[in-house]
């Protein structure tokens, strides 16, 4: 391979997919570095598990280019198949066989001899605390303990790529952040990964990030990077009367979002209003509301509003005219 295709493990232009008259996924860029976690975040039919399943050659795109670790896709789909892991939100192994015949069953699929099908089992059994669940059946474990195999089952055959769907949604957070620490062993090792999520605190973990809306990346780049780009002004608001505030604020034309988080609010105005803190002060004070208004730093969830929002506006206005 070229130093460019070693730089991107996967490469796709124009991407689209279409069902009848609806574009799940509507010409999107991507270009996904070598080694690193990139994450797909956006809402449920957003366009995520569409985009993976044409990345790894289950879907055929309705047009668009693909090129997945230098192999054209889906031309080239059974060849890369021994060079990827799949994981979904859905437990995909054999309920009925215990964790060891799974993770052996897997090692036959992808044809790895006997010997040293053996000693990847067990080392994979051991690396995910499986062990002393080796011979339980795989449909008695827990959500935790089900999530650590299917991943085992996942990297079984040591995959350059590794797509993960939606892989923590039925786990606690305890047992996903042991999940993350995990992903990143695995990307220091030279593995790239795809994940796709809908969970704010592990869209702030990849290393760079696409946020989908409705078939359209609206914004990529690291999480940092997105925070430091929006176009938005975040004020937190701190008052006794909270919704009174909220209901206030919300009613005014310049606020593009209110959000209450906890006892406070987060307030998003355009960086095109002038003196935007001083206007959310006035509309308190306008609406006998005391409290302190404060300029903070965004975080996700207010990039994720941000673009998302602006997003569907840009659409609504080029369905009117």
């Amino acid at each position: 391979m070229n130093s460019e295709k070693e730089k991107y493990a996967i490469t796709a232009t124009g991407l689209s997919r279409r069902f009848g008259d609806l574009f799940a996924v509507n010409n999107i860029d991507l270009k996904i570095p070598t080694g690193s976690i990139y994450g797909f975040l956006g809402p449920n039919g957003s366009g995520k598990s569409t985009t993976i399943r044409m990345l790894c050659g289950l879907l055929i795109p309705t047009s668009g280019t693909v090129e997945v670790l230098g192999l054209q896709i889906p031309k080239q789909a059974e060849i890369l198949k021994n060079q990827i892991g799949y994981m979904t939100q859905k437990f995909s192994l054999y309920d009925d066989l215990t964790v060891k015949e799974n993770l052996s069953f897997v090692g036959e699929i992808y044809a790895i001899p006997r010997k040293q099908r053996k000693l990847r089992v067990n080392e994979l059994l051991e690396e995910f605390e499986l062990l002393d669940r080796a011979k339980q059946r795989a449909g008695t474990l827990s959500g935790g303990q089900r999530q650590r195999l299917a991943l085992a089952a996942a990297i079984l055959h040591k995959p350059s790529l590794l797509l993960l769907d939606e892989p923590t949604s039925a786990v606690d957070p305890q047992n996903r952040r042991d999940f993350w620490a995990t992903l990143f062993v695995l990307a220091e090792q030279g593995t790239t990964i795809l994940v796709s999520t809908h969970y704010m605190d592990e869209a702030e973990r990849c290393h760079r990030l696409a946020i989908l809306d409705e078939g359209v990346i609206v914004a990529d780049n690291s999480p940092k990077k997105l925070g430091e780009n929006i176009d938005m002004n975040v004020y937190e608001v701190i008052t006794e009367k909270t919704n009174e505030a909220r209901v206030a604020l919300s009613n005014i034309s310049e606020v593009f979002s209110v959000t209450q988080v906890g006892l406070h609010l987060r307030v998003l105005l355009p960086k095109s209003v002038p003196d935007s803190l001083q206007k959310v002060e006035a509309v308190l004070q306008s609406n006998d509301l005391t409290g302190r208004v404060t300029a903070i730093e965004p975080n996700l969830e207010d990039v994720f509003v941000a673009v998302t929002e602006k997003h569907r506006q840009e659409e609504r206005q080029e369905v009117i005219s």
